[in-house]
């Protein structure tokens, strides 16, 4: 592996409820170190965003957590852990799949589709104190050789688009490799690339698209993401509002 520290240190669960509540309760009792990654191939109540479940058929897919220790950065800038989580995703699938064949995009916050289809998600837990991150646990989750999603129909795997079975332990070290190339570039404060390249990939930029908020739904486009992490929207008048994870969501 020619990582530094990504992945260095793995622990390796034949099956647990979440990798992400295993990690963070590693912290707690004997304090990981950095870029340690828990990985398993049962995961049987993974947890994704906005309190939902992530959904994995044992022993097909990627589902791993890692361990941040990222005291350089200030809790006001957070978000970027989670646009590096997607910048180093979205260089995984463009290395495995053709991406002049594939519509690869980053769909905010932080889910990978391919196609319109979600292929990967990622969940961010942080520990802040005095505005500083103490630690963070990411996790990840990526469809690979999965065929069934029981009948959801906007979900994908690398498997379904390509036809071809993937190595798991591949997949994983690929992640660690591209994921670490980024967390560096956060470290040397390499935001404008990290904010230019993100905004690049978003998906629906600058297209008329439909949202909902409150059972209620509207048309706007995305025009980016700010500071803290918020969506910005141009609304139908022109004007733009900024929406939390929890407050929008996109109809697609």
């Amino acid at each position: 592996m020619s990582t530094l520290f990504i992945g260095q240190n793995k622990v390796f669960l034949p099956e647990t409820l979440s990798t992400n509540s295993y990690a963070i309760e590693l912290l707690k009792k004997v304090n990981a170190i950095e870029g340690t990654v828990v990985y398993t191939y049962k995961q049987t109540q993974g947890k994704g965003q906005r309190g939902n479940g992530w959904i994995a058929e044992p022993q097909r897919n990627t589902t791993l957590s890692l361990i941040l220790k990222p005291g350089f950065l200030n809790s006001k800038n957070i978000f970027y852990l989670s646009k590096i989580t997607a910048l180093a995703l979205y260089d995984v699938l463009t290395e495995i799949l053709n991406d002049s064949q594939f519509d690869i995009k980053i769909k905010w916050p932080n889910d990978i589709l391919v196609n319109s289809k979600k292929i990967a998600g990622v969940l961010i837990e942080n520990s802040i104190l005095n505005e500083v991150v103490q630690w963070s646990v990411i996790g990840v989750g990526i469809n690979v050789n999965q065929k069934d999603f029981g009948g959801i129909n906007i979900a994908t795997s690398l498997n379904l688009l390509s036809g071809k079975e993937y190595d798991l332990e591949l997949i994983m070290e690929l992640l660690f490799d591209h994921f670490e190339k980024w967390f560096l570039r956060l470290m040397k404060s390499d935001l404008k690339l990290i904010d230019d390249t993100y905004l690049k990939l978003l998906f629906k930029l600058d297209e008329l698209s439909e949202f909902e908020q409150n059972n209620t739904r509207f048309k706007a486009k995305v025009v980016g993401v700010d500071e803290s992490g918020l969506l910005v929207l141009e609304m139908e008048n022109k004007s733009q509002k900024s929406f939390d994870i929890k407050d929008v969501q996109f109809i697609f």
